[in-house]
């Protein structure tokens, strides 16, 4: 049997029941739908938290007040952050660690915030001049304040994206730009405050938007928001290489165990986190929850192996006369298993195909519906691919074996 034979064959046998074949593919093309349209949105999720944890900064060690419970979490006091940071520990880390590019000291809070008729309760951040170099902040309009804001208390504030069009939009279905906001003055907690910048986007939600904040130096939050210069809400700091990072994270623990007078390392009264650590935890995670999305839309690709098996297994006895004249006019058995290993993959491989692109379009409307980041691994797509081509030839193996070893005789009897 030729080629060109066997897949007019092929196509002929396939196509002769369109409804059963159609329903057949069904379990292919619903498991590799599934799968390539969870993994992209486990693949996105991964692909979406290691930007946002890139865009807190480069090369970052961050250091919090409390005690460690696990993996990025310290006790926080119902008021705040524990007090066990403070300017001291800050300036020590920037004299006595080496390989420190820079060092931000923090206080934040939340406070209500007021121009004209508007108002927003956020997120305020005192910090000095460092912070921008060290947490990646970029300025779309105005300046970010300086050392000498900082040095003299100077009541000037640098707002995000999301402050931007929440106080100075001038409707709400309007859009606020930059230069609305440049020399505006806002109150924050009573107090007035100078706008000289506005932060270029980075995304966010919830408390954790960095675009939903306000930038103070340090000492003016300290002293007409907090009133009091005691202790540190974080302390960022910024390794001078990647590859220094592991060193600048111990030398910190060494120094504030021994400021603190703390000889067991357990009982530490602060965190501190490496950024490499996180986004290696972070993708470890979602890429666990990826594997297990996969897996479980997989067991439909199982289901859909087991139906492709049954309807050809169904396939070989209504076809057993056909058969036994194959057979008796000199069709070998490798002829006979061949034909309906053909029939199989072809149905798998089909299946495939139209799974393939309905997950492509699933996760795409995913994407626009939910927001949530996908991303189509080719990969995958390929895996998949041989995936369906690998279910038909091993569920169509044992028919078409079965059609091969009917005794041509009994065949050509059967009724």
């Amino acid at each position: 049997m030729t080629t060109r034979d066997l897949l007019e064959e092929t196509y002929s046998a396939v196509t002769v029941n369109k409804v059963r074949s159609g329903l057949t593919m069904l379990g292919i093309v619903i498991g590799i739908a599934s799968v390539i349209a969870l993994v992209a949105v486990g693949q996105g999720s991964q692909a979406s938290i290691q930007a946002n944890i890139d865009s807190l900064g480069a090369n970052l060690v961050m250091v919090l007040p409390g005690a460690a419970r696990g993996f990025g979490t310290t006790v926080r006091s119902a008021g705040g952050s524990s007090q066990t940071l403070t300017p001291d520990d800050a300036a020590a880390i920037a004299s006595s660690v080496s390989n420190v590019a820079a060092v931000a000291p923090e206080v934040s809070g939340r406070y209500q915030v007021i121009y004209g008729a508007n108002n927003t309760n956020t997120s305020v951040l005192g910090t000095t001049a460092a912070y921008e170099q060290v947490r990646n902040v970029s300025i779309d309009t105005g300046n970010f304040f300086s050392d000498t804001d900082n040095a003299v208390s100077n009541r000037v504030a640098v707002i995000g994206p999301t402050v931007l069009q929440t106080l100075f939009a001038p409707s709400a279905t309007a859009s606020a730009t930059p230069d609305m906001a440049i020399g505006k003055t806002i109150q924050i907690k009573g107090t007035e405050f100078t706008v000289i910048g506005v932060t270029v986007a980075k995304g966010g939600s919830g408390f954790s938007n960095q675009d939903d904040m306000i930038y103070v130096p340090l000492s003016t939050a300290q002293h007409y928001l907090l009133g009091s210069s005691a202790y540190l809400t974080e302390v960022d700091v910024e390794a001078a290489t990647q590859d220094a990072m592991t060193q600048v994270q111990n030398d910190i623990t060494a120094l504030l165990l021994q400021r603190h007078n703390i000889t067991d390392p357990t009982q530490a009264d602060f965190n501190v986190l490496n950024q490499a650590s996180i986004v290696s935890t972070a993708s470890s995670v979602t890429g666990t929850f990826t594997t297990l999305l996969a897996a479980i839309a997989a067991i439909s690709l199982l289901v859909g192996g087991i139906g492709i098996m049954n309807m050809m297994l169904t396939t070989v006895t209504e076809r057993t006369r056909e058969i036994g004249l194959r057979k008796a006019i000199g069709a070998k058995k490798q002829d006979i298993t061949l034909q309906f290993l053909a029939e199989s993959v072809m149905l798998t491989f089909t299946g495939g195909l139209i799974g393939i692109v309905l997950g492509w379009l699933a996760a795409a409307i995913i994407s626009l519906v939910t927001g949530i980041a996908t991303s189509v691994s080719i990969p995958y797509i390929l895996l998949a691919f041989f995936v369906s081509a690998a279910i038909g030839i091993i569920f169509g193996y044992y028919p078409a074996r079965r059609a091969a070893g009917l005794n041509p005789i009994e065949a050509l009897r059967y009724e």
